[in-house]
């Protein structure tokens, strides 16, 4: 007689701890719960700084309130000076960081399923991963001039080898017994590389964009450093230069609800082009 999957892991269960929906390794919880938990994750710290900033003795330049940030945002945004910024950063990320997911994925599928790729690269790659972004910024400004060039490359270098090395990782960890029973049915080189290593790691591929994605992100605002005349890493500059604590707060909210907005993207897009793996998870 048959047992069902949740059977099977309720005998395997521990009993020295008290079952709760709230405390179940590696298994989903409730809706309403997880509807709870992200509304108290963020509901939380906003009811925190509105209640720091209206009744502590708080000086707005050094921590503006909640009202003060949306009126700055309403500020900004009708000089249209927030969009031009937006738009700006987010050509620069886009651009720095799909030419980085475009070499690194083959390179670090190559790079995983291959030895001798791996030993021809792997050493360069780690050295270059150890060298800070931000330190290029001289040669890029002596090779590349001061415009958006050396912004876009910033952001490339930054991700590129992190990226890479994410995905020879994955690539890494495919079990030998389901390369081997691709061999015995007939299979060549390329039909297991593009059949059944690629789809086997597509998930990882997509969590090592979504995680390399902040970094790109974080790359953008020493960018916009290199003399740049508009974006959102330049705005918080020039707020933080003349005390305009809630402009920086604006230009910080903006960057992580799009930065949140490009999670759920690839989220989603994780659901959509691999369901498999959605269900194991």
């Amino acid at each position: 007689m048959s047992q069902s999957p949740g059977s099977i892991r309720s005998l395997i269960r521990p009993t020295t701890l008290k079952p709760t929906v709230f405390w179940q390794i590696a298994e989903d919880i409730p809706k309403p719960l997880n509807t709870t938990l992200v509304i108290i994750s963020i509901g939380v710290p906003l009811l925190l700084w509105w209640l720091v900033t209206t009744f502590g003795n708080i000086d707005p330049k050094f921590l503006p309130s909640p009202g003060k940030v949306l009126e700055a945002f309403g500020r900004l945004w009708s000089t249209r000076e927030l969009l031009k910024d937006t738009v700006a950063s987010l050509w620069r990320v886009g651009v720095g960081f799909l030419f980085a997911a475009i070499f690194a994925i083959p390179i670090g599928v190559l790079m995983g399923s291959f030895a001798s790729i791996r030993a021809l690269l792997e050493p360069i790659f780690g050295l270059m991963r150890y060298m800070p972004a931000p330190a290029f910024i001289p040669l890029l400004i002596l090779y590349q001039g001061i415009g958006e060039e050396p912004k876009i490359t910033l952001i490339f270098i930054g991700v590129f080898f992190f990226n890479s090395l994410m995905v020879m990782d994955t690539v890494k960890f495919v079990p030998k017994d389901l390369i081997e029973s691709t061999y015995m049915l007939g299979g060549n080189r390329l039909q297991t590389l593009f059949q059944v290593i690629f789809p086997h790691v597509l998930p990882g591929i997509i969590d090592a964009c979504r995680i390399n994605l902040a970094a790109a992100w974080q790359l953008v605002i020493v960018s916009e450093l290199i003399a740049a005349t508009e974006g959102l890493g330049r705005r918080i500059s020039v707020a933080g230069r003349f005390l305009r604590t809630d402009e920086i707060f604006v230009g910080l909210i903006v960057i992580g609800v799009i930065g949140l907005a490009f999670d759920l993207l690839f989220q989603y897009l994780l659901r959509v082009s691999c369901k498999w793996a959605s269900q194991q998870r």
